[in-house]
């Protein structure tokens, strides 16, 4: 079902464009159909801030549950902003005292980028907590992502996230671990999902929480976890919101960071993501690179619309299930007797 562009935010036109379903405002309040409000606390920095939006959104509109979707995107003091990015968080999105006072449905809590390792020394932490605590007594279902899994499970389960001897980024193949559970009610029993984080929450600190582990990989650990009851939190470890580039652009970043001086190290390639020939021309451009800086030159355009359409998107469809299983649980949830 669609979502409802019930403010101007420049994702419902981006995506009307890709070809989502978009109704306006006036539209929904016309018409008798059940809907839902879900809140998105959007913790990603300038850079990723609307390509965030319109990755939740995007999934959450593909739903097939029949429910019209409002979107209520939110932020937190102490998250560094540029002038830019104040405008749009200002101009869009809502205070949470807002969101405390209208209520949601359900919440979608992203992953941030974080310098310091210490979760609980980020300038955020306190307000962070204080949205979780209130989202867990007034709200169905609380969807964290990445990072904010990692600080759920620090401050309610007690469980600190620990530093990997290297980053894990890249595309994983994950098996279902409990086939009988709604959230991956229908889906494959193998899916890939892209990761990228220096840090993990290990299976047995899973375990030593008491939560449910749905989905794992051999390689990178535990994907998706719920509480105790099944619904109430919700863990993604990986990304499966990521659009096909994503990895691209982050590994663009890393490659500039790098020409910056900001590390030390040409970043290595996210793994099972390039295909042979596109990893080639990424070796030729690294060399390209290098023999700019030994010579004093300038550096070479980056190949990024050469390399865009060679890559594959292989977790989509099990992205859009999971979230599918998720709203519907949380309509079923707020609507026991209607279907």
């Amino acid at each position: 079902m669609p979502l409802v562009a019930h403010t101007d935010l420049p994702s419902f036109a981006r995506l009307q464009g890709e070809g989502s379903l978009i109704i306006p405002r006036d539209t929904a309040l016309s018409q008798e159909v059940r809907e839902l409000h879900i809140g998105l606390l959007n913790m990603m920095p300038d850079k990723a801030l609307e390509a965030t939006e319109r990755q939740f959104f995007r999934l959450v509109g593909e739903s097939n549950q029949i429910a019209r979707f409002y979107l209520h995107p939110f932020t937190l003091d102490g998250l560094q902003r540029s002038q830019e990015g104040r405008a749009h968080v200002e101009k869009y999105y809502k205070r949470f005292a807002d969101i405390q006072a209208e209520g949601l449905d359900a919440l979608i809590i992203t992953g941030a980028n974080v310098v310091d390792p210490a979760l609980d020394r980020q300038e955020f932490w306190d307000p962070l907590i204080e949205v979780v605590n209130w989202a867990c007594e007034n709200v169905t279902s609380v969807l964290c992502s990445c990072l904010a899994t990692h600080a759920v499970l620090q401050f309610r389960y007690r469980q600190r996230r620990v530093a990997l001897p290297a980053k894990c980024w890249g595309v994983y193949s994950h098996r279902v671990r409990d086939r009988s559970h709604p959230l991956v009610a229908g889906m494959n029993t193998r899916f890939d999902v892209p990761h990228s984080r220096f840090n993990a929450v290990t299976p047995q600190q899973f375990a030593a929480a008491g939560l449910k582990v749905l989905v794992q990989s051999d390689t990178v650990g535990v994907h998706l976890a719920v509480s105790a009851d099944g619904l109430r939190l919700v863990f993604f470890q990986g990304h499966p919101e990521y659009d096909a580039n994503s990895l691209l652009k982050e590994y663009k970043r890393e490659v500039l960071r790098y020409v910056a001086g900001e590390t030390t190290t040409y970043p290595p390639f996210p793994e099972h993501y390039f295909r042979e020939q596109t990893r080639a021309i990424l070796i030729e451009y690294r060399d390209r690179v290098l023999a700019a800086q030994a010579t004093q030159q300038d550096l070479p355009p980056f190949p990024e619309a050469l390399i865009s359409p060679t890559l594959d998107n292989t977790w989509h469809d099990s992205a859009e299930s999971v979230i599918n299983n998720w709203v519907g649980q949380v309509y079923r949830a707020k609507h026991p007797h209607r279907e």
